[in-house]
């Protein structure tokens, strides 16, 4: 990719775990309009469940998640509390005892819970919910704060999936994002959930953070592969100080332009290849024998607020402070702060303050859009002939397309599209062609490359 044509798309797009995107969501969806959603569900299809932790023991610079610091467990108590308040709640709105195929546990920091109350929560979803046996129970693990005893209560709720926390290994780097962990107790970590039984083992890494080059996020992912981890993320640090502000205590001029960050990012995507991972979507590496990379394969891979996901769950029911849910009907996100959110949960209020309804518009292109970012592919004409009423005819889009597909981003062949290798970072630009909502909201957005 040439420095002209990083220059010209750098632009800041959203990173398409949904759409319409959550800038868009708005307050006339409201917890009665959740609650008429949850009971239109239909009782024979699985249900995904997401869990939002908002605390951690300390902040990282570079984070971009709903989190607080709390030193004190009197907060995080209350919170479980008030989880399970709402996982109660929820459950009674269901048309039934609904089964479940997918958990993911996210933050924040979920292992900040103590092993008492992460049983706790499990049980009180065993009896919401019907779990299925085969089902995949993930969760975000910070390997400095997690000890034996979490990892033990984790493998006893069965947790079969957990993702490391790691960003880099360089000190200088991590002393200025402020997330001092050695490579040594990230091992440790790994160490006790394998003994554990809990094999599927994530690696989350990040480019473009301050005095990162290219030779350190080299000797980063040496170290990562040592691990052996099943699948790697591999995330470009978005650099939003004016919605994140503790991120402006990083210092700028030490954070790599958008060519420094194209060179980071197809080193570490280079060195994953030739140890034998399997490219998924933008960010995502897995080993060749993994769900993910079969699914990929087969043209059935999804993307939701996680990411790239083998999740096939008709609805993704989300928990806890500004989580995000998915039903048929639309999208709902919970309240954003925790105080309000446990003045809805604890007023027997299902805490849900805004959303979208989609119409079959959003439905249509919210396919291409995932086909896009999951495929690289999607033929037009093919969705367009699922959708139910008058399908657009694209005029527009196609003219803008065209536009791309002169610098490379894209291959036009009629109403079938293709993402040639050298244009797949730059995936969510084309995306953003079919983006109907997209205006003047790219200040919330993370850049492009």
């Amino acid at each position: 990719m040439t420095p002209e044509l990083i220059a010209r798309y750098d632009q800041r797009v959203p990173r398409y775990t949904s759409y319409p995107t959550a800038p868009h969501f708005k307050p006339d969806v409201t917890a009665e309009t959740y609650a008429s959603w949850l009971a239109e569900l239909e009782p024979g299809k699985p249900l995904s469940l997401y869990l939002h932790v908002p605390f951690c023991a300390e902040l990282c610079l570079y984070c971009g998640c709903n989190t607080a610091v709390t030193r004190s467990y009197t907060a995080v108590a209350a919170y479980v509390e008030c989880l399970e308040r709402e996982i109660e709640l929820v459950a009674r709105h269901l048309p039934g005892r609904m089964a479940v195929t997918h958990i993911h546990w996210g933050g924040g920091t979920p292992t900040i819970l103590s092993p008492g109350d992460l049983l706790r929560i499990s049980r009180t979803l065993g009896l919401a919910f019907d779990i299925r046996p085969e089902a995949e129970i993930a969760v975000e693990i910070d390997p400095r704060t997690i000890t034996p005893e979490h990892v033990q209560a984790l493998a006893a709720a069965g947790l079969n999936r957990a993702s490391l926390g790691v960003q880099d290994f360089d000190p200088k780097v991590q002393e200025t994002i402020r997330r001092i962990q050695s490579f040594e107790q990230t091992a440790q970590v790994a160490a006790w959930l394998r003994q554990a039984g809990v094999n599927g083992l994530n690696l989350d890494l990040m480019y473009g953070l301050p005095f990162q080059s290219v030779e350190s996020v080299r000797r980063s992912v040496e170290l990562a592969l040592r691990l052996d981890p099943d699948r790697i993320a591999l995330f470009g640090y978005a650099h939003v100080p004016w919605m994140k502000r503790h991120q402006a205590l990083l210092p700028e001029a030490a954070l790599p332009d958008a060519v420094a960050r194209v060179e980071q990012r197809e080193a570490a995507a280079h060195a994953f290849i030739e140890a034998g991972y399997v490219q998924i979507g933008i960010d995502h590496f897995a080993k060749p024998d993994d769900a993910m990379t079969i699914r990929q394969q087969d043209g059935r891979l999804h993307r939701n607020f996680q990411g790239y996901t083998t999740d096939e769950a008709v609805a993704l029911i989300g928990f806890g402070t500004s989580a995000i849910g998915s039903v048929p009907q639309g999208y709902v996100q919970n309240a954003p702060t925790t105080p309000s959110y446990r003045e809805a949960v604890l007023g027997g209020q299902l805490p849900v303050v805004r959303g979208v309804a989609l119409t079959e518009d959003d439905r249509l292109r919210r396919t291409i859009i995932e086909r896009l970012m999951c495929d690289f592919s999607v033929d037009l004409q093919d969705v367009a002939s699922n959708a139910r009423g008058e399908a657009p005819n694209f005029r527009h889009e196609i003219e803008v397309i065209d536009e791309l597909a002169a610098d490379g981003l894209v291959v036009r062949d009629g109403l079938t599209l293709t993402i040639p290798d050298e244009g797949r970072a730059l995936v969510r630009n084309v995306c953003s062609v079919f983006d109907r909502y997209l205006g003047n909201d790219g200040q919330r957005h993370s850049s492009a490359l």
